[in-house]
C-alpha cells in the first residue's frame, strides 16, 4: 500500500508535491467526494477510502486485503476494463454497477487507470467512482414521462388528423419553414400530394413567402384570422390560422380555410339592399314629413279664429287632427333618424362620449325639469362612433328613461367603463321596469312593452339604438336594474 500511494505521489507535478508537503496524499484521498480503491496487479484490494465506503456500505476492514470481484460489478464480472488489453487507459467515464453491502445494486460512473513503477512495468490499478443512482432511477422516471407524454401527443395529434380529415373545409400544416407536413382529405382534393412543396408553392402558386402570412403571431401563441382572395381561382376564404400542436410552444401552423365567396357576395347584396331601403324610407319621410306642417299650422288657425264659432265636436275634431299631425310628424323624424343610421361616415379620431351626453341632456332639458328629475352623467370613455349616432343613441335612451320611470323614480345614471377591446356604456333607471320576457323584442321596430300603455311613443326609439350598435360591431340589451328598473347595456368597439 506505502509502495503505490508513493507511486501517486511520484507521478504529480511540484504544485501538488507543496501541497502534500502541508496535507498528507492519505488526508486528501480520504476527504475527496469521490469513491476510491487501489488494487494491486493480482486484483487484491489494498486502498479504500471513506467515500467508497459510503457508497457501497463495506468499510476499508472489510475491503482490504479481498479481491475485487467481491463488489460483483457489472460489467467487470465478464470483462476486466481495468487490465484488459483492448482498452486504453485512462478509461473515463465509464458507466457500470457495485452491489451494497445491503445487497442491493448501485449505477456508478467511474474512471480507471494502470499503476506502474519507475521502470513501467504495472503493479496495479486506481478506480474512482461516483454513486448516480438517484440519477439514474430519475433519468429513468423523465424517460418514461417523456414516452408517456409523447405517447399522448401522437394520439392527440392521430385524433386531431382523424377530425380534420372528416371536414369537408380544406386544412393544411406546415413547419416554421412553411413546408407542409399534412393536408386534409379536403385540402388534398384541391391542390393533390404535398411532395415536400412549400405552403405559399402548393396552395396560392407563389415562388415566395406570403406577405401578410401571419406565421410569426401564430408561433407567438395567437389564432389570427385572415380573409385572403386567391388570385389564381378568383375565389376568397377566411383561413383561420392556428399554432400546433400546443400554444405555449408551438412549432407548426394550422391553416383551416372556407370558400366565402358566395358569403361575401350576399353580404355585398345586403349592403346594397339596405343602403337603397335607408334611401327609400328617407326619401318617403322627408316627402310625407313636408305636407304635416301646413296640415298643423292651418289646424292651429282654425282653433284660433273659429274656435268660439265651433260646437264641441268641432273643437274635438281640430284637436284631433293636431294630435295625430304631431304624431305623424314624430314617427317620420324617428323614421328619419333610422334610416340616417348606416349613412354616416364613421370618424378618424374617437368621439367625446361624455360631451354628447351632455347635450343630448340639454336638449331634454324641458322634460327633465317638467318632471323634476336628476340625470347623473360620469366620465364616458371616448368611442370611433359617428357624433350624430351617438348623440341619437344617448338621445332616445335618456328619453326613454324619462318616459317609463321619470314619473316613479326621476333618477337617471349613464356611466362608462373601458376595456381592452370594447367600451361599455349603462344607462340605468329606477322605474317599473321591462318583463324579462320582452327583453330581446323591445329593440324590433314598432314593438313596444306591455309597460308601454297609456305612453305616447312609435316604437322606434330603441330599435334605432339596437340599428346603431349594429351598424358600429357592437350590441345592446337591457337587464334589470337592482332595486327595480331597466339598466340598458351598449358595447361598442374600443378606438385602439
Amino acid at each position: 500500500m506505502t509502495h503505490l500511494l508513493a507511486i501517486l505521489g511520484d507521478t504529480m507535478d511540484s504544485k501538488f508535491h507543496n501541497l502534500l508537503a502541508e496535507y498528507p496524499l492519505e488526508t486528501l484521498l480520504q476527504t475527496i467526494p469521490t469513491g476510491l480503491f487501489l488494487i494491486d496487479a493480482n486484483k487484491i484490494i489494498v486502498y479504500w477510502n471513506t467515500e467508497a465506503s459510503r457508497i457501497t456500505g463495506y468499510t476499508a476492514a472489510e475491503a482490504v486485503g479481498k479481491h475485487c470481484s467481491f463488489l460483483r460489478g457489472i460489467p467487470c464480472d465478464n470483462e476486466c476494463g481495468l487490465f484488459s488489453d483492448t482498452i486504453s487507459k485512462p478509461d473515463i467515464g465509464v458507466s457500470c454497477s457495485f452491489q451494497h453491502k445491503d445487497g442491493h445494486t448501485i449505477a456508478l460512473t467511474k474512471n480507471v487507470d494502470l499503476l506502474r513503477d519507475a521502470s513501467g512495468i504495472i503493479i496495479g490499478g486506481i478506480e474512482s467512482f461516483v454513486d448516480v443512482s438517484r440519477l439514474k432511477k430519475l433519468e429513468t422516471s423523465l424517460r418514461a414521462a417523456v414516452e408517456e407524454r409523447t405517447y399522448e401527443l401522437e394520439l392527440e395529434k392521430a385524433g386531431l388528423r382523424a377530425v380534420l380529415d372528416g371536414m369537408v373545409d380544406p386544412a393544411y400544416i406546415c413547419d416554421t419553414s412553411y413546408r407542409i407536413t399534412f393536408v386534409n382529405r379536403a385540402m388534398h382534393d384541391e391542390v393533390g400530394d404535398i411532395d415536400g412543396k412549400y405552403c405559399y408553392q402548393l396552395i396560392f402558386q407563389k415562388d415566395a413567402v406570403c406577405p401578410d402570412c401571419p406565421m410569426a403571431q401564430v408561433l407567438d401563441g395567437q389564432i389570427v384570422r385572415q380573409e385572403k382572395f386567391h388570385e389564381v381561382t378568383r375565389r376568397t376564404c377566411e383561413i383561420v390560422h392556428s399554432p400546433y400542436p400546443l400554444a405555449s410552444n408551438p412549432t407548426h401552423k394550422l391553416a383551416v380555410s372556407r370558400d366565402i365567396t358566395e358569403r361575401i357576395e350576399i353580404r355585398r347584396q345586403l349592403q346594397q339592399t339596405n343602403r337603397e331601403l335607408d334611401a327609400f324610407v328617407s326619401t318617403v319621410s322627408h316627402d310625407l314629413r313636408s305636407p304635416l306642417t301646413p296640415l298643423i299650422g292651418f289646424a292651429d288657425l282654425l282653433d284660433e279664429r273659429y274656435s268660439d264659432q265651433l260646437d264641441d265636436i268641432g273643437r274635438e275634431s281640430i284637436a284631433e287632427i293636431k294630435k295625430t299631425a304631431e304624431k305623424m310628424k314624430d314617427l317620420l323624424e324617428e323614421l328619419l333618424s333610422l334610416s340616417r343610421v348606416g349613412q354616416l361616415k364613421f370618424p378618424e379620431q374617437p368621439v367625446n362620449a361624455t360631451a354628447v351626453a351632455e347635450g343630448a341632456m340639454l336638449e331634454l332639458a324641458d322634460k327633465i325639469l317638467g318632471l323634476r328629475a336628476k340625470i347623473e352623467i360620469d366620465a364616458l370613455p371616448e368611442v370611433l362612433l359617428p357624433e350624430p349616432l351617438l348623440a341619437d343613441l344617448f338621445r332616445n335612451l335618456l328619453e326613454n328613461a324619462l318616459k317609463y320611470a321619470g314619473k316613479h323614480n326621476p333618477n337617471i345614471e349613464i356611466t362608462g367603463q373601458k376595456f381592452s377591446d370594447r367600451v361599455r356604456y349603462k344607462v340605468i333607471d329606477h322605474g317599473l321596469g321591462i318583463d324579462i320576457a320582452e327583453h330581446e323584442t323591445i329593440f324590433e321596430p314598432f314593438n313596444r312593452g306591455s309597460s308601454s300603455k297609456g305612453y305616447p311613443g312609435t316604437g322606434i326609439g330603441l330599435a334605432t339604438v339596437a340599428k346603431i350598435a349594429r351598424v358600429a360591431d357592437g350590441s345592446v340589451w337591457v337587464e334589470e336594474t337592482p332595486g327595480g328598473g331597466a339598466t340598458f347595456i351598449i358595447d361598442l368597439p374600443a378606438p385602439d
